[in-house]
């Protein structure tokens, strides 16, 4: 195959344009993973991998490698000891224990809610009569907790409520929920009213507080989670205590009001957290004061400061952002909290404007930026995602900052979450995703088969079946910014769909077995760059449909000599063997054979050299 177009982006997705915020929110609601059985041969096997190793890397990294278990069982006086690790440890085994009720869920095993409720004891136990709990200071200088924000108490406090409101719902089982309620509500004695403030110097805690909302009614919480993020901007950071030019209030989000950000700054993880929590706070509380501020973020973020492969935070002085348009390559940063963190803010933005843009970007980071963060065997992780290696970066087992590991330990499980969405009448289809559910639309259940060899080929086939024949409601199906040319037919006949803000409707009357057939072409794409990138001047980037691409040393021995020109042909072929299973693309140049893998499956086989963008001649 032949490939002459060149898709023109910016910093990776320049056709994607700035829209206004909308008055109206929550215009759909994703379907919760525990709604969807995935059924692909794509993500099924990460799945399983992710049970049978990552899940159990990461609990034994927490109970016997890294003392994060034993922290708590010493505050707890079950034991004898001291603190060991880095005040945020608590976090990664919270997560972890997120990751294992997610797994729970669709994985049910005795022996892992068994070993989970073991650690839940010593959680238990470790939490004071007050109801504070973080082991660095109960085993440390506990006259001073709560007298530095960057210390992390409420970050922890965040994580210990999303673990303990996954375990709930997995389990039913409430000992978890009832510690991390009395936690917060130790937080908010302290700080949800009055005279007392606080700005979180890891936001975090805003996000879970609307989650404990949510689960428990109580408005208080949500309450909680708007003063938090009213706090920033407001000069009650103490940062400049810091006295150092990185750790600035820039670095926080605490420079202006968070309603008035106009751009992005500082330490990425912590801004995903920060939009996440704004925008979680505008759909629990049917507020819109901060869509104005997250449309233009994304602006900011997406068409200047984001990388091909969905990664963000180009520097590692600040594990974050410089300027707009700087994204050098071997020097980027890219953490994998990050690309998950993407992926979160970019569904809530998908869910007030049902635009179609945001789940593109929801797509890219999951396909590439996060999925890199952890081998294929699924027991080694990224903490920086370069798009250049010259052969000496590697995932490793675990990490002194363990928050990347344990973040993909809870993410990977919860991915059929991002598959489907549902509105009042109607069905959307995010991501495409071999998997069956049930999703209620008006006032019916309706069960979907979606049949698919994504990300390898665009054909999908939908099998439709509604509670009652012949009622009436839309699916949407997501026109992807990366597919140029498609099909769709119901029941076998060509079927006229609108084009609604990047989704094609199919609005008609369903009845049990009808099928739609979606076909999108998948050629490979030759992708230029913005020419203010400067890194980029004189490469391309070769991607097919959601993945983005890269060369090995391994495959390529002559890895710098490798160049392309307009005239250089592509082809594609499955390789079953290589991998896990990879389509892998061949770009023919003359005489030279140059062979390209999935960026997400790099650094699993020989050491050697890496590279996403490539030489160009012209």
């Amino acid at each position: 195959m032949k490939f002459a177009k060149l898709t023109l982006i910016v910093a990776a997705l320049a056709a994607l344009t700035s829209c206004g915020s909308k008055e109206t929110l929550e215009q759909n609601q994703p379907v919760a993973f525990s709604q969807v059985k995935i059924t692909d041969n794509f993500w099924q096997p990460r799945l399983k991998t992710h049970a049978e190793v990552t899940l159990q890397a990461c609990l034994n990294q927490c109970e016997f490698e890294t003392g994060r278990v034993d922290n708590f069982a010493v505050a707890a006086g079950m034991q004898e000891g001291s603190f060991r690790g880095v005040f945020y440890d608590d976090s990664d085994l919270y997560k972890a224990l997120e990751g294992a009720s997610y797994s729970l869920m669709n994985n049910p095993k005795a022996e892992v809610e068994a070993r989970v409720d073991s650690i839940i004891e010593k959680i238990a136990g470790a939490q004071q009569e007050d109801g504070y709990l973080n082991t660095f200071y109960t085993l440390g200088e506990y006259d001073k907790r709560w007298t530095d924000m960057n210390m992390h108490e409420m970050y922890c406090g965040g994580h210990l409520i999303e673990a303990a409101i996954a375990y709930y719902n997995a389990t039913g089982k409430d000992k978890l929920l009832n510690v991390a309620r009395k936690f917060a509500d130790h937080m908010y004695d302290m700080w949800g009213t009055g005279d007392n403030h606080w700005v979180p110097g890891h936001e975090e805690i805003e996000l879970a507080l609307v989650k404990l909302y949510r689960i428990t009614g109580e408005k208080k919480y949500l309450n909680f989670a708007h003063r938090l993020l009213e706090e920033r901007g407001q000069g009650r950071g103490t940062w400049d205590a810091w006295n150092h030019s990185v750790l600035n209030r820039d670095y926080y989000q605490d420079n202006v009001p968070v309603k008035d950000l106009e751009s992005i700054h500082g330490h990425s993880v912590r801004a995903m957290y920060l939009f996440t929590g704004m925008a979680d706070y505008s759909s629990a509380a049917n507020d819109t004061t901060y869509l104005a501020a997250l449309d233009r973020l994304w602006d900011d973020v997406v068409l200047t400061r984001m990388y091909i492969t969905g990664g963000i935070g180009s520097s590692a002085s600040n594990e974050g952002f410089t300027e707009p348009y700087d994204l050098p390559n071997e020097s980027a940063y890219c953490e994998t909290c990050a690309s998950v963190g993407m992926v979160m803010w970019n569904q809530r933005m998908n869910m007030f404007k049902g635009d179609a843009r945001y789940a593109d970007v929801v797509e890219r980071s999951m396909y590439n930026g996060a999925l890199a963060g952890v081998s294929i065997s699924g027991d080694r992780f990224f903490y920086v995602n370069p798009l250049y290696s010259a052969g000496k970066h590697h995932r490793r087992a675990w990490y002194g900052t363990a928050c990347c590991p344990s973040q993909i330990s809870r993410f990977l499980p919860s991915i059929g979450g991002y598959v489907y969405a549902q509105s009042e009448n109607a069905i959307w289809v995010n991501l495409f995703v071999g998997s069956q559910s049930e999703i209620e639309v008006g006032k019916q259940t309706v069960a979907l088969d979606m049949q698919t060899n994504y990300p390898w080929e665009g054909a999908t086939l939908l099998t439709v079946t509604p509670e009652k024949d012949g009622e009436q409601f839309a699916i949407r199906f997501r026109l992807p910014e990366w597919c140029r040319s498609y099909t769709l037919t119901v029941n076998g006949e060509a079927y006229e769909a609108a084009n609604d803000r990047g989704y094609l409707v199919v609005d008609r009357v369903w009845n049990a077995g009808d099928k739609v057939a979606y076909n999108m072409d998948m050629p490979v794409e030759v992708v230029k760059a913005d020419d203010r990138v400067k890194a980029n001047v004189g490469r391309r980037a070769i991607q097919r449909g959601p993945l983005v691409y890269c060369i090995e040393e391994v495959d390529n021995k002559k890895f710098d000599k490798v160049e392309l020109t307009p005239e250089t042909v592509y082809s594609t072929q499955f390789e079953a063997d290589l991998l896990g299973g990879v389509q892998t693309i061949t770009a023919q140049n003359g005489k030279q054979t140059i062979k390209f893998i999935p960026y997400y499956a790099w650094d699993n086989r020989e050491a050697g050299k890496m590279e996403v963008w490539v030489k160009y001649n012209e």
